[in-house]
């Protein structure tokens, strides 16, 4: 299969997004004659990045916890899912299954890439009922997107307790400011001292913890109708379709983004020209 859907793309939104989001900040900040150094505290960074791990490791079980950080390069990095590009491989298979017979896809389905189109390839060869096939593979299907939904749950969860960590860092700072309070200097400098943790508990909540989770999410969706065009896809080949027939099912997946195989843009222009 020359379609692979385990290769991973930079994601330009994420970089974008966050370039956008820390340099208006930071900009602003400059623009209204302010200094780094003055949102610069290791103190309020340590209270908290460690105090939100730390309520994220109290409700969240360690196997959850090591998913979750799995599905974090999903936020960095999308899946290659070059939809056309299966439909076209899977019309191939089609093809060949009806000329030869769907053993005939053994090699084929031993050289695919993607775990998921591989094993519901092989259960196709093997001669499994197409309710039985259809309901395993809906079952990873379900399950996968479930996982994707926990990992995000837990993102979400990190994003409700940073902004409170961050009100706990200023009420610390503001403890400090008040045993200084016979030097008005100093309780001014401790005050702004104070809130910056609550700007990091904020920032960090609302500019990547929620923002995160909200991709994992749809990282997910993504992924299901891809698997759910790859099923459809197999047990089209196990029913015996016409490759025609089978690709103008197919081609629904692609008409929400406006993606077309190039046989259907053909096929279009025909129907329309009769």
């Amino acid at each position: 299969m020359r379609s692979d859907l385990t290769k991973l793309k930079l994601d330009l939104a994420t970089t974008l997004g966050l370039f956008l989001a820390l340099g208006g900040i930071i900009g602003g900040l400059i623009l209204e004659k302010g200094n780094i150094r003055d949102v610069a505290q290791v103190t309020a960074a340590m209270i908290v990045l460690g105090g939100t791990a730390g309520a994220v490791l109290v409700t969240t079980p360690i196997p959850a916890l090591k998913a979750a950080v799995s599905q974090m390069k999903l936020v960095f990095f999308e899946p290659a899912h070059d939809r056309s590009r299966l439909i076209e491989d899977l019309i191939t298979y089609a093809t060949k299954a009806r000329r030869n017979g769907i053993v005939s896809l053994e090699s084929d389905a031993n050289a695919i890439k993607d775990r998921f189109l591989q094993k519901a390839l092989h259960l196709a060869i093997d001669g499994t009922d197409f309710d039985d096939l259809k309901s395993m593979m809906e079952l990873d299907i379900d399950l996968a997107q479930h996982h994707a939904e926990e990992s995000a749950a837990i993102l979400e969860s990190g994003g409700g307790y940073a902004p409170t960590i961050g009100i706990i860092g200023a009420v610390l700072g503001l403890i400090q400011v008040m045993k200084n309070l016979a030097n008005i200097e100093e309780v001014g400098h401790g005050i702004a001292v104070a809130f910056v943790a609550t700007v990091y508990g904020v920032g960090l909540a609302n500019i990547f913890l929620l923002p995160a989770a909200a991709k994992v999410k749809n990282r997910a969706r993504a992924d299901r109708q891809t698997r759910e065009l790859l099923l459809l896809g197999v047990l089209g080949i196990l029913e015996g379709l016409n490759p025609k027939v089978l690709r103008n099912k197919l081609s629904s997946y692609l008409a929400h983004s406006g993606l077309e195989t190039p046989t259907a843009k053909g096929s279009k222009r025909a129907a329309r020209a009769a």
